[in-house]
């Protein structure tokens, strides 16, 4: 099937967050070569235009939407440049992933369904628009400067979702909330040091899978830190984990030094740790592990600053806040210590607010600017975006759902998600716009375990082809 060939094309082309121009250039040539009506506007969103069908060509239009974009996260141990290598996809049985990275299912299904009904021509379908966003998972900077004039319709399908026959209809809205805090460094003399390594978890999404309650490294870290601080007495010269704030952070790493006559001690304790949390995350995580390696360092955060900084990570609230109570089984708030890095002068720390309340949002933002007022941290909230507030009439929604009876004999699911997807904006910039999100089984997004499902990917596209001709 074509949707495969142009899912492993595009996965050919780097196109991370920031970097999508390539791919960007590349959709406006394949437009062009369809004798197609194309638009790019300054933040490299891409808008193409294909009539309707014989009997569809006085039906309103009907706007596809997906995002170019990518999240890049490797393993490790797996030495590629995203920047300038392409994706290596494989087959296991139904599914699609790619070796040592993210696939970029999120959102890559949507544009090559989207390129295989703009190049098939076989199809009944009305007039289509079909949108396509840039650096959506880093702030939905492309959605945020769309030009709502180069879209007429007002019908709006989007492409986002990775659970097949769940029809979204309501997300949340986010938040980016960064906290600087200043450090000092001291020399140290002959001392034990060790690369203190907490890995092997399984991360994912910071909305969609917030729920599952999977360790976060960055929180685990404080966690062990401040435990060995109190019995130990160690020395930190640095800890980092975790490159994006919307994603569980599967990883993180520190530099400590202990008294040479503790160094035992210190093995039996990092035993002790592990053991425990093995044991409490058992089910979520139950590879967790913390990891010493031998190292060297001169330098070390002073005493002060590493109290203030574990005091911090540990004192910050993070994963599930609360839940619906209009909708079962939602999360409203959540919050996600996505990055947590320090240099020789300051602790950087970066997390993902999401909720579909907006003044629990805010309520979340504001709680954390006190705690850092108190301890003594810069705190500013960015780049925020709206929650996609639900519908009680979509005529879309009704058709999709019939669509969908008459194809499986069953209903879908009509469901919230508790993740942020370009809806929100999309419904402030296009006026009484109908909209509904669908999509194939994608498990793992966002971390390099990501893969998507042959089989329900073939599906999904064969039902929205119904879908289209249907709405006539």
């Amino acid at each position: 099937m074509k949707i495969f060939d142009y899912f492993e094309t595009i996965s050919s082309i780097p196109r991370g967050s920031g970097h999508e121009q390539a791919i960007s250039d590349y959709m406006v040539d394949f437009a062009k070569q369809l004798n197609l009506e194309v638009i790019q506007d300054s933040a490299n969103n891409v808008y193409i235009y294909k009539p309707g069908t014989k009997g569809y060509e006085n039906s309103k239009p009907v706007i596809l939407q997906g995002h170019l974009d990518i999240v890049w996260e490797k393993d490790k141990d797996t030495d590629f440049n995203f920047e300038t290598q392409g994706l290596e996809l494989y087959k296991d049985g139904d599914w699609i992933a790619a070796k040592g990275t993210t696939l970029g299912a999120d959102n890559g299904v949507a544009i090559a369904y989207q390129m295989a009904i703009l190049a098939d021509n076989t199809l009944e379908h009305p007039p289509l628009e079909i949108f396509m966003t840039t650096e959506e998972e880093t702030g939905m900077g492309g959605v945020r400067n769309m030009h709502g004039e180069y879209l007429k319709g007002r019908t709006l399908i989007n492409l986002d979702t990775d659970y097949e026959g769940e029809f979204l209809v309501s997300c949340a809205g986010g938040v980016r909330v960064r906290i600087n805090m200043a450090l000092s460094a001291e020399q140290i003399g002959t001392t034990a040091a060790y690369n203190m390594k907490i890995h092997n978890l399984r991360g994912g999404h910071s909305g969609a899978e917030i729920h599952h309650e999977r360790a976060n490294a960055n929180v685990i870290m404080g966690r062990v830190l401040k435990i060995l601080n109190s019995k130990l007495s160690i020395g930190i010269a640095c800890v980092n984990g975790g490159t994006k704030d919307n994603v569980i952070t599967r990883e993180c790493d520190a530099i400590i030094t202990v008294d040479a006559n503790k160094d035992n001690e210190l093995k039996q304790l990092i035993a002790q740790l592990d053991a425990m949390l093995k044991s409490e995350y058992s089910a979520q995580d139950p590879d967790i592990t913390i990891e010493l390696t031998p190292t060297t360092t001169n330098t070390i955060i002073n005493r002060e600053c590493v109290n203030k900084m574990l005091n911090l990570i540990t004192l910050l609230p993070n994963g599930v806040i609360g839940m619906s109570h209009h909708i079962e089984n939602l999360v409203e708030t959540s919050l996600n210590m996505g990055i947590v890095d320090t240099t020789d002068k300051n602790l950087h720390i970066t997390f993902a607010i999401r909720s579909s309340v907006e003044t629990k949002k805010h309520e979340m933002v504001s709680k954390i600017m006190d705690l850092c007022e108190i301890i003594g941290a810069h705190c500013e909230a960015a780049e925020d975006y709206p929650a996609w507030t639900y519908k009680e009439h979509s005529p879309l929604r009704e058709v999709a759902i019939k669509v969908y009876e008459k194809m499986y004999d069953k209903e879908p699911v009509i469901m919230a998600i508790h993740a942020g997807l370009e809806c929100g904006f999309i419904s402030q910039k296009l006026p009484q716009v109908d909209i509904i999100s669908l999509g194939p089984n994608v498990k793992d997004i966002h971390s390099p375990q990501e893969r998507v499902s042959i089989s329900s990917m073939t599906r999904v596209y064969e039902y929205l082809l119904e879908l289209l001709k249907a709405l006539n």
